[in-house]
């Protein structure tokens, strides 16, 4: 949990998170890796959909509006989580990588 937490940063609007995603995945699922949040997406890198993708799938999981702040066009990605705490955002986190499947 150390290695995410390194990731989350709390802000007066939410909580930002730094995201690595690998697209064109078998299935959505988040990972930790040599310290950085890996998200596995399934669409292809094509016309802003991994963006709707990791957008819907994140809100869904946190239960917050999620936005996108930069890496619009890249793998590496920084994200806002609305009104989220990090403290919240850290544990959700945990245990949906605990799950094998979302």
């Amino acid at each position: 949990m150390s290695g995410v937490s390194m990731r989350l940063r709390e802000t007066a609007r939410g909580t930002l998170i730094e995201i690595y995603v690998k697209p064109q995945s078998k299935q959505f699922k988040i990972e930790v890796k040599d310290d950085e949040l890996l998200v596995f997406c399934r669409e292809s890198p094509v016309k802003g959909r991994v963006n709707r993708e990791l957008t819907k799938e994140l809100s869904r999981l946190f239960k917050r509006r999620v936005q996108i702040l930069s890496g619009f066009r890249s793998r590496q990605k920084t994200l806002l989580i609305e009104n989220a705490r990090t403290q919240e955002v850290n544990e959700i986190l945990s245990h949906a990588r605990t799950q094998k499947e979302t």
